[in-house]
């Protein structure tokens, strides 16, 4: 595998984080993957008032991250007038969904092609509704052979529901941690039911993107399959 043309990945980081903390946040992932796949990197468009960081704090799994050109975003807020974001919190409608599609659009017209998308937590759940958008035809830009889901959910939103209505034959790898007290277990799960032969890999600890050398032929062996 190594010897073949490196995969390309696009990755969306989680609620709370951004491109820079995220590509710090995987550079255990980066050395597994080293010569097989390019990580490429992109911010969400939403940023977290302050007070959201907040009142949020759990939702990263980290500490907010340092003030920076790039502050803490989001990819969508569950609660549109406080402009906040929670996994468990039901709505019926959420703010700033279609900007963050645009940004992937944007990312794959501009610094594509992709062979294949990475999100983590709330970028996981925001992967499970592009491969979606794609297999139904909504997005042409959209071409990802393969996607990796890291503490992944299923969106509690009710404008969201359209995403979850037919399975989605895109082949995945999900991660997830059962330790994870950001995004339980039982999320994660609950998301497989979406897909039709999900590819799994659980470790024990919590939230954050696995990449230990018994991790890695997981990873390799997944990946495998889409190099050229």
């Amino acid at each position: 595998m190594s010897a073949k043309t490196p995969l390309r990945v696009l990755c969306l980081h989680g609620y709370r984080q951004n491109a820079v903390s995220f590509r710090e946040k995987t550079g255990a992932l980066r050395k597994v993957l080293k010569n097989r796949v390019e990580l490429v990197y992109v911010t969400a468009p939403l940023e977290v008032p302050s007070s959201a960081e907040t009142d949020n704090s759990k939702e990263s799994g980290d500490k907010p991250p340092p003030p920076s050109a790039e502050s803490a975003r989001g990819w969508w807020f569950s609660d549109a007038q406080q402009r906040s974001f929670h996994a468990g919190q039901e709505c019926e409608a959420s703010l700033g969904l279609e900007q963050s599609v645009e940004v992937v659009r944007a990312a794959v017209r501009e610094q594509g092609p992709f062979d294949g998308i990475l999100g983590f937590s709330q970028g996981a759940a925001l992967v499970a509704m592009l491969l979606s958008m794609q297999e139904q035809r909504q997005e042409p830009d959209l071409a990802f052979r393969f996607a990796l889901i890291i503490s992944g959910f299923r969106s509690a939103c009710a404008q969201h529901t359209r995403f979850y209505g037919e399975a989605i034959a895109t082949p995945t790898l999900h991660v997830f941690g059962e330790q994870d007290g950001v995004i339980p277990i039982d999320m994660s799960k609950d998301l497989l039911t979406v897909f039709k032969e999900p590819t799994v890999l659980t470790h024990a600890g919590g939230h954050f993107v696995p990449a230990a050398s018994a991790h890695k032929p997981v990873y390799l062996n997944f990946l495998q399959t889409f190099q050229k």
